[in-house]
């Protein structure tokens, strides 16, 4: 009997892919989820699994070659000893042998669960069972870590935690085994014992083997006049990907740009400094989760990408804190949901992005994409970082509509709920740093946009109105935006509307 190995899904809009690597020949065994070889997509470098475990038969594409999605990639013939084998140690090949088929007979494999679209892999943040304990279904027993979300990570069924082939900090590819689950706690304490040999894999070793670059690497490379030395390889052992390559300067360039600059090594390559002893005996060193790491890799790409420039502007906010109060409670009890300021903030920003569509749209390569609709990002606080959940086609919804979804997309945000499809497509941000007490910040893009709106703190300060000093609860706005698109004129006409749509609320009505 044999099982087709097939291309995965791509992701929205992707199509086809090119085989970049093939990690087994024909003739070689395979292990259930081993991974066989590894596509290149234009977007992200997607691992195929082994979906039996076999003999791996006829390779139908062949590295270089392009496949379409659900296309046949290679054969398995199933049975045989292949069947009950897992990568393990050399010194312990019959024993890890043994304990597989032990762990497989009569037990549940607990599953990485869907990742998202376009997340290929995960770490393991923390087990909250661990082997022998017992568990209900459905049971939360440990919690995963992607690019952008948290995912929990429940148990298929009631049961023992029989082994945990995965542990903290572990990476796992979507679809991975993390977990064997027993119905019964005998077996768990009979594979426990070998708890240490299976669960931590031995440590792909690339000293001494040769890594081949992925095929579009290898032509982008020849195109931009570079070589493997000049290239730092982020995929599989090092090896260089498409990416790699886009990010690498060219000779020439970087030859230029030594000639016209001589500057310090960039903070992330520099070596940390020598810390006195009694100092590092008092410090704490944590790894950073890979939201955070995500993070921080957006927000240096925005800085270094986009010619981002920020315009300011203050509001006085004395027309929507009274509108806000006098309708506060009608607004809750017919709607169910508090009236606050987003909602004011959201409108006056939809009736600026109609006048001034740069500031919603794109840069593709040469090309402008201006959007004819409005996905709003909220930027949100969470305890694991910085999210931007997005409301979508936020021009088409009422003041009600746009505070229920940002109170509950706020919570899942919080409660670590969102799914990555509630953090796409986001045509423009709106950022609030006042609810921390900020008075005047300068907000990052959220890359592809061309804008995010920042807000501060409300605080009262004397004004000059009609000629007399007054005291009126002002706000600074600051708009980042990215040069490369939007024009200083189109910037300051933008901001200079959503005051005075918030200073006058009425104008949002007549559309003014």
């Amino acid at each position: 009997m044999s099982t087709e190995v097939r291309v995965p899904t791509l992701g929205e809009s992707v199509t086809e892919a090119t085989v970049a690597t093939w990690f087994k020949k024909p003739g070689d065994s395979v292990a259930v989820d081993e991974m066989l070889c590894e596509l290149e997509t234009d977007k992200v470098t997607v691992e195929v699994p082994s979906p039996a475990a076999g003999t791996l038969g006829d390779i139908v594409a062949a590295e270089g070659e392009t496949v379409g999605v659900d296309a046949l990639l290679a054969t398995i013939s199933e049975g045989g000893e292949a069947s009950t084998e897992k990568a393990a140690p050399a010194k312990e090949e019959v024993k890890s042998s043994e304990a597989t088929d032990d762990k497989i007979s009569g037990q549940i494999e607990v599953k990485v669960p869907s990742l998202g679209e376009s997340v290929t892999e995960a770490t393991v943040g923390s087990w909250f069972k661990k082997v022998g304990d017992s568990v209900a279904a459905d049971e939360v027993i440990a919690e995963l870590e992607t690019d952008k979300v948290s995912v929990e990570v429940p148990a298929p069924q009631a049961g023992v935690i029989a082994s945990i082939l995965v542990g903290e900090g572990e990476t796992v590819g979507a679809g991975g085994t993390l977990a064997l689950l027993s119905g019964d706690a005998a077996g768990a304490r009979t594979v426990a014992a070998d708890d240490s040999a299976d669960a931590t894999p031995p440590a792909a070793s690339s000293a001494g083997k040769d890594v081949e670059h992925a095929p579009s690497a290898k032509k982008l490379m020849a195109e931009k006049g570079l070589t493997p030395d000049q290239v730092q390889g982020t995929g599989r052992d090092g090896r260089i990907m498409k990416e790699d390559v886009q990010n690498a300067k060219a000779p020439a360039a970087a030859a230029s740009a030594a000639s016209i600059v001589t500057a310090a090594p960039a903070p992330a390559a520099t070596p940390r400094a020598p810390v006195p002893a009694d100092d590092a005996a008092r410090e704490e060193r944590v790894k950073m989760t890979r939201l955070r790491q995500t993070i921080a890799r957006r927000l240096k790409e925005a800085q270094n990408t986009a010619a981002m420039l920020t315009t300011y502007n203050e509001v006085d906010m004395s027309a929507v804190m009274a509108l806000r109060k006098q309708y506060k409670d009608e607004f809750e009890k017919k709607h169910g949901v508090r009236l606050g300021f987003m909602s004011f903030f959201t409108k006056a920003c939809v009736h600026a992005l109609r006048e001034v569509p740069e500031v919603n749209a794109e840069i593709d390569g040469t090309d402008v994409v201006y959007k004819n609709f409005v996905h709003m990002g909220v930027a949100a606080g969470t305890p694991t970082g910085l999210v931007v959940p997005v409301i979508r086609d936020a021009d088409q919804m009422s003041f009600a509509a746009i505070e229920k979804a940002i109170s509950e997309k706020g919570k899942r945000a919080r409660d670590g709920k969102l799914s990555m499809a509630e953090m796409q497509g986001g045509t423009f941000t709106i950022s609030n740093g006042g609810v921390y007490g900020s008075l005047m910040s300068s907000p990052i893009l959220n890359p592809p946009q061309s804008g995010i709106l920042g807000m501060h703190k409300i605080q009262d300060r004397p004004v000059v109105v009609n000629g007399e000093i007054v005291i009126r609860p002002m706000m600074y706005l600051a708009l980042s935006y990215d040069h490369r698109i939007v024009d200083g004129k189109g910037a300051v006409t933008f901001l200079v509307r959503v005051k005075e749509a918030l200073e006058d609320p009425q104008r949002l009505l007549m559309d003014l």
